[in-house]
């Protein structure tokens, strides 16, 4: 045996300026957990504020900068780079994923640190570890007293969302689920405003994430089993080598199919998503609801195209019944909704149904207009779309209010557009994004990923998607007649004031919600340009 101090060891090479991105933003939340314990309170606030914004900031160049320097595309498909012992793969997706991530990161803050629809407060609790209604959280509403520890747990969750996607080998990708659902958890029951509810959905969501979890590692172990490498490539080696299915395999990839959809809240892995969606800071509810959904399904992407590629004919049956079976629970059930954060809640739902249906084309590629693009540039324009809209409608949810904090009820939502016109405008632009109306995102985004799923032979999907379509728009178009076209319930909806931060959001989101719909070609040759994953 050789003693241990003779023993040669390579230490593993990083390439730091690649992984820069990654760095950044965890260095970035590291830092913010050392404000939240050294700095005194009353600084606590606008120093994360401002280190959250410069560090993703930051983060952002260093995407645009790493990305000028990717090797140059052959063939459509981005050579990319694997770092970190093959760990990370740092290819033409995972960089537009990043960027998008990092870009609704930003917006994300500004909800965050909204303080003017609290009275100089943050929608966040005063202190968590306080049973709602006792003298200690009377006391620290009293005293002002606000959770600035948000800022560095949004920070790991965002920087858990970017290794997501990012990850070529399974146990970095379990890691990745691990560090982006813990922070959600705890961001979930931190309402200033009705406690309970938030305390009820952080609960819901941490058990049945829970379980997800432990699914996707049993799948990992059984994948691993199978393959004897958590490499993606090696397991796409050992599936093509295959003499016939086996039932390890198999029951692997469900397992971890189910972990990956639970998060993407497809049906039917869907029942926390109405739950949480409602009981979460609304802030929370736009940061989860754009940005987890786009790592979650950078995710599924990735594990199927390139791990799981070569038994496409054995998942892709299993994935158009989700993607049919989600749009329709989406759609129909997002009708009988009288909560407007449940009604958003069931057509992200319906959204990841559309999702999955271009996810299905398997690298199709469609002619769309003079541009040929691939089913994964389809779902990754989507997801772009999606985000913008997305995070929005729920800033514009934080202003509609009465004595008790957010109304989120629909009868409290009518003649809303007599109240705030431009206010209800901008809600019924969102809504009408969702439903694919032309000359908005959700139009050009809904044709890409259907236009690529028709290609790669799954008409009768596309057929179910557009029928979804046309029931999902009934119950936008009923909210947008509510808020138009009906009397005030009671004295009405009152419209808080908000400051610059949640007003750039909103203003954000619709511009680019338009800009999409009419100029898409600059994004989508973004798409186009990040090519496929590299193995």
């Amino acid at each position: 045996m050789i003693p241990l101090a003779d023993r040669a060891f390579d230490a593993p090479h990083l390439n730091y300026g690649r992984l820069s991105p990654l760095l950044i933003v965890f260095g970035v939340a590291l830092a913010g957990v050392l404000v939240e314990a050294f700095a005194p309170r009353r600084l606590r606030y606008a120093i994360n504020t401002v280190l959250s914004l410069v560090g993703l900031l930051a983060a952002l160049i260093a995407v645009v900068l790493v990305a000028g320097d990717a090797p140059s595309h052959h063939g459509g498909v981005s050579l990319g780079s694997l770092e970190a012992v093959g760990a990370i793969a740092v290819d033409g997706p995972a960089l537009f994923l990043w960027g998008i991530l990092l870009v609704f990161g930003l917006l994300s803050v500004l909800l965050f640190a909204e303080r003017h629809l609290e009275g100089g407060l943050t929608a966040f609790a005063g202190q968590a570890a306080a049973l709602p209604g006792t003298d200690a959280e009377r006391e620290a509403a009293s005293r002002g007293v606000e959770h600035t520890e948000v800022f560095p747990l949004m920070m790991f969750a965002l920087g858990g969302m970017m290794l997501f996607p990012a990850a070529n080998d399974l146990l970095t990708m379990f890691v990745a689920l691990e560090v982006l659902s813990l922070p959600l958890y705890l961001l979930c029951g931190l309402a200033r405003r009705r406690r309970l509810i938030s305390q009820e959905a952080a609960m819901k969501y941490f058990l049945l994430g829970a379980f997800s979890s432990a699914l996707f590692l049993y799948g990992i172990a059984l994948v691993y089993g199978f393959a004897g490498s958590f490499q993606l490539a090696a397991i796409d080696t050992a599936i093509s080598a295959r003499a016939g299915a086996t039932s390890m395999l198999l029951v692997g990839m469900g397992l971890m199919a189910v972990g990956l959809l639970f998060k993407v809240g497809a049906a039917p892995f869907h029942a926390w998503t109405p739950d949480v969606y409602q009981g979460a800071p609304t802030a929370v509810t736009a940061f989860m609801a754009a940005c987890t959904k786009i790592a979650a399904f950078g995710a599924l992407l990735r594990v199927f195209y390139v791990a799981f590629g070569a038994a496409n004919w054995e998942w892709l049956p299993v994935m158009w019944v989700i993607a049919a079976l989600t749009m329709a629970v989406g759609s129909v059930i997002a009708i009988t909704q009288t909560d407007v954060k449940r009604m958003l809640a069931y057509s992200s739902i319906a959204h990841a149904g559309f999702v999955i249906t271009g996810f299905v084309g398997v690298q199709s590629a469609a002619e769309v207009g003079d541009t040929q693009v691939t089913s994964l540039q389809a779902v990754l324009f989507y997801l772009v779309t999606y985000g913008f809209a997305t995070i929005g409608a729920f800033a514009v949810v934080t202003l509609v209010r009465d004595a008790g904090g957010e109304t989120t009820h629909l009868s409290r939502w009518a003649g809303l557009g007599k109240e705030a016109p431009v206010l209800a405008g901008v809600f019924a632009f969102f809504l009408l994004a969702f439903a694919g109306i032309p000359l908005t995102s959700g139009f050009t985004g809904k044709w890409m990923v259907f236009a690529a799923a028709w290609a790669g032979g799954a008409w009768p999907l596309v057929v179910v998607a557009v029928l979804m379509s046309a029931v999902a728009a009934f119950f936008y178009v009923r909210v947008i007649v509510l808020m138009f076209f009906s009397d005030p319930v009671g004295d009405g909806p009152t419209v808080a004031v908000p400051s610059i931060l949640t007003t750039a959001a909103i203003t954000v989101g619709a511009t680019m919600t338009l800009v999409l719909g009419v100029v898409p070609q600059p994004v989508l040759d973004l798409a186009r340009q990040a090519g496929q994953f590299i193995r």
